[in-house]
């Protein structure tokens, strides 16, 4: 399968600003590319591209007053496969978490542990650790929860949004990361594309979307909370314990957003070949 994706995002900066972009998929996913996945910067200002301390790749620039455009069309293989099922995936105990996984247990900017802990294990009752037990959680968010749009908050943590029962797909993540981590399940956020493949079209227009993967079995897994289902074509932009590690765009002074599309798309090899040209 090939998936088209891409965006065209536009601010307007009333003085020079530095920014710092995430906008490019995560490095691992770099082999599967059909075409570059070129940034078009415009005004075509000198750029820096690094690695953070997650492993996503980030652009930092400054721009001057005016308007910034950031666009992106490129093309990358897929399995066209569901994101897989692993059933008898086990909890492992914290003593025996790489290190490297540790910091996915511990509270974070919107995931607060320390609030949460009382729910989750009412939740855990009766659930068979594992696979299972995460599931039992994002069954819980997603029923629980109501998508709005026009109630998303930049602002809402995971116990503010157990409060209000609403929110959008980075509330129901954050509210399922920090259930698994008061289960000392570690959990992390990702955020990238995900289209409407093999599901019906969702007639809103088309976001960057977040779900969370979870440690099980000496290895991440996705589960997307906010569909609650298995997807295909997740393609991850970015990492981090939550939503303020993987800011998509990071302004360093005040803006307007004036535009903003995205999207993802399965296509077929001959439009994957014209984008290519």
């Amino acid at each position: 399968m090939n998936i088209r994706f891409g965006y065209d995002i536009a601010y307007e900066l009333p003085s020079p600003t530095t920014v710092v972009l995430m906008l490019h998929l995560r490095p691992e996913l770099t082999a599967r590319l059909r075409t570059p996945e070129t940034i078009v910067i415009s005004p075509n200002v000198p750029r820096e591209i690094f690695t953070d301390v997650f492993g996503n790749r980030c652009t930092r620039l400054t721009a001057p007053a005016g308007l910034l455009e950031l666009s992106c069309d490129a093309v990358i293989d897929d399995s066209g496969q569901p994101a897989p099922v692993a059933l008898g995936a086990r909890e492992l105990p914290v003593a025996d978490l790489p290190p490297a996984v540790m910091p996915f247990l511990l509270p974070s900017r919107y995931c607060d542990v320390e609030l949460l802990g009382d729910l989750a294990w009412s939740l855990a009752n009766g659930t068979t650790p594992g696979w299972s037990r995460v599931q039992a959680v994002c069954d819980w968010v997603h029923g629980y929860l109501r998508f709005n749009y026009r109630r998303a908050r930049s602002t809402r943590t995971a116990y503010e949004s157990f409060q209000e029962r609403t929110g959008v797909c980075r509330d129901f993540t954050h509210l399922a990361i920090t259930l698994c981590r008061c289960l000392n399940i570690p959990a992390r956020y990702a955020t990238g594309y995900l289209g409407d493949i093999g599901v019906p079209a969702d007639p809103a227009a088309m976001d960057f979307s977040a779900w969370m993967e979870v440690y099980l079995g000496g290895q991440w897994h996705t589960f997307d909370v906010r569909h609650n289902t298995r997807r295909i074509g997740h393609l991850v932009m970015a990492r981090g314990r939550d939503a303020a590690d993987v800011a998509l765009t990071t302004s360093f002074g005040p803006h307007i957003l004036r535009r903003f599309i995205v999207r993802t798309e399965e296509v077929s090899l001959a439009t994957a070949a014209s984008v290519a040209a």
